[in-house]
C-alpha cells in the first residue's frame, strides 16, 4: 500500500522558513534604507542651511558692493571736483605767470627795474609785490602737485575697492552654485530611497501574504496527514486483489487506504546522473546563486524555454500537489519514495491530477508564466527530507 509522503509538510515548512528568512532580510535592509534616508535627510537639511548662510552672505555682500558704488560715485564727485580745482590752479598760474611777464619782461628785466627805481618807496612796494607773486606761485604749483597726487590715490582705491568686491562676489555666487547643485543631488538621492524604502515595504507585505497562505497549506497538509495517520491506525487488513481507491481531485496528498506502488523497485537515489531535464532549454540560473530580487538564493533552476513546450517527469511518481501557488504558479509536486520530491512550478497548465501515478518521461504540464515571472520557462527543484539540493548532479540539463 502507498504511503502518503510524509515530506510534503517538511517541505512546504523549509519553503515557510525561507520565506519567513527573505522577509527577515527585507525588513534589515528597509531598517537600512530608512538609516540611509535619514542620512540623505540630514544631508539635504545641511545643504540647504548652508544655502541660507550663502543667501545671507550674498545678500551683505550685495549690500556691501552698493556701498562701495555709492563711494565710488563719491570719489568720481571727488575726482571732479579736484580736477575743477586742478584747472583753476593751473589758471590762475598761467595768470601769474603772465603777470609777472607782463610787469618785468622776465626775470632779468624785473630786475632790472627794481634796480633803476629811485624812490625807496618803490623799490620796497615792488619787492612785496614780486614777494607775493613768487610766494602764490609756489602755493599754487604746491597745491596742484597734492591735488593731482589724492586724484591719483583716489583713483586707484576705487579701482582696488571695486575689484575686490567683484571677486569676493563672484566667489559667492559659483559657491552658491555649487551648494544647489550638491542640494538637488541630495534632494535625488532622498527620492530614489524614499522610493526603495516603498518598494522594500511592498515586498515585505506582499510576502507576508504568501507567508500567510503558505502557512494556510501547510496547516492543512499537517491535518490530512494526521487523519491519515489516525485512518491507517485504526483500519483493517484489505482483502488481496482490493482495487485502489480512486483518487481525490483536490490538490492535497491521497489519502486512500490503497495506492498503487509507482517505483518498480527502483529506489531514486539510484538515478543520480542519469536523469533527463524537465523540458528542453536554456538555464538560466544556478542552485544557490543569489536571486536577483535579493533575500534568498535560488533553491532550484530556472529553464528558460517557449511557451507551451511539454514538462515531462523526471522519473516515475505519485502527484501529490497541483495547483496555483504563489510565487510557483501553476505547480505539480511528485513524490519519487524515499523522501524524495520533484517541483515544476511556473506553468502555463498542469495536466495531472493529485493521486495519478506518472511515468519516467510522461507529459505533465507545459510551460508558461503563470507565476508572474517575466521569463517563460520551467522552475524545477529536487528535494531530500523536505531539504533543497542541486539538480545539477542530478539531472541533465539539455
Amino acid at each position: 500500500m502507498w504511503q502518503a509522503p510524509v515530506t510534503a509538510e517538511p517541505s512546504d515548512s523549509e519553503e515557510l522558513k525561507q520565506l519567513r528568512n527573505k522577509i527577515e532580510t527585507l525588513e534589515k535592509e528597509l531598517t537600512d534604507t530608512e538609516g540611509y534616508r535619514s542620512e540623505a535627510a540630514g544631508a539635504l537639511r545641511e545643504s540647504e542651511k548652508a544655502i541660507d548662510v550663502a543667501n545671507r552672505r550674498l545678500a551683505e555682500l550685495a549690500k556691501q558692493r552698493r556701498a562701495a558704488n555709492s563711494k565710488l560715485g563719491q570719489l568720481k564727485a571727488q575726482s571732479a571736483q579736484i580736477k575743477k580745482e586742478i584747472a583753476a590752479q593751473q589758471l590762475q598760474l598761467r595768470n601769474l605767470l603772465y603777470g609777472l611777464y607782463i610787469a618785468g619782461g622776465g626775470r632779468k628785466e624785473y630786475l632790472s627795474l627794481l634796480l633803476s627805481q629811485r624812490n625807496p618807496n618803490e623799490i620796497a612796494r615792488n619787492l612785496h609785490y614780486y614777494e607775493y607773486f613768487s610766494r602764490a606761485r609756489k602755493e599754487g604749483i604746491d597745491g596742484l602737485r597734492a591735488n593731482l597726487e589724492k586724484l591719483n590715490t583716489l583713483s586707484l582705491a576705487s579701482r582696488e575697492k571695486s575689484a575686490e568686491i567683484s571677486g569676493v562676489h563672484a566667489r559667492h555666487a559659483e559657491q552658491k552654485i555649487q551648494l544647489e547643485q550638491q542640494k538637488d543631488s541630495h534632494a535625488k538621492l532622498l527620492a530614489e530611497i524614499s522610493l526603495q524604502a516603498e518598494e522594500q515595504r511592498r515586498e515585505i507585505n506582499r510576502l507576508r501574504r504568501n507567508e500567510d497562505r503558505l502557512t494556510r497549506l501547510v496547516e492543512k497538509l499537517t491535518r490530512m496527514l494526521a487523519k491519515k495517520k489516525k485512518f491507517e491506525s485504526s483500519e483493517k487488513p484489505s482483502e488481496p486483489g482490493a482495487p485502489p481507491t480512486p483518487a481525490s481531485n483536490s490538490g492535497s496528498p491521497d489519502l486512500s487506504e490503497n495506492a498503487t506502488p509507482f517505483t518498480n523497485g527502483t529506489s531514486f537515489s539510484s538515478l543520480r546522473g542519469h536523469l533527463n531535464s524537465p523540458v528542453r532549454g536554456e538555464l538560466a540560473n544556478r542552485f544557490g546563486s543569489p536571486r536577483a530580487d535579493g533575500g534568498v538564493t535560488w533553491k532550484g533552476l530556472f529553464i528558460r524555454a517557449a511557451g507551451g513546450e511539454s514538462v515531462k517527469a523526471i522519473a516515475n511518481g505519485r502527484v501529490v500537489f497541483a495547483d496555483w501557488l504563489r510565487g510557483f504558479g501553476n505547480l505539480m509536486i511528485l513524490d519519487h519514495g524515499d523522501n524524495y520530491m520533484s517541483l515544476y512550478g511556473n506553468n502555463e497548465a498542469v495536466h495531472k491530477r493529485v493521486g495519478d501515478v506518472i511515468n519516467a518521461g510522461e507529459t505533465i504540464a507545459t510551460v508558461g508564466n503563470s507565476s508572474g515571472n517575466s521569463d517563460t520557462g520551467l522552475y524545477f527543484e529536487l528535494r531530500h527530507q523536505g531539504k533543497p539540493f542541486d539538480p545539477l548532479n542530478w539531472v541533465r540539463i539539455k
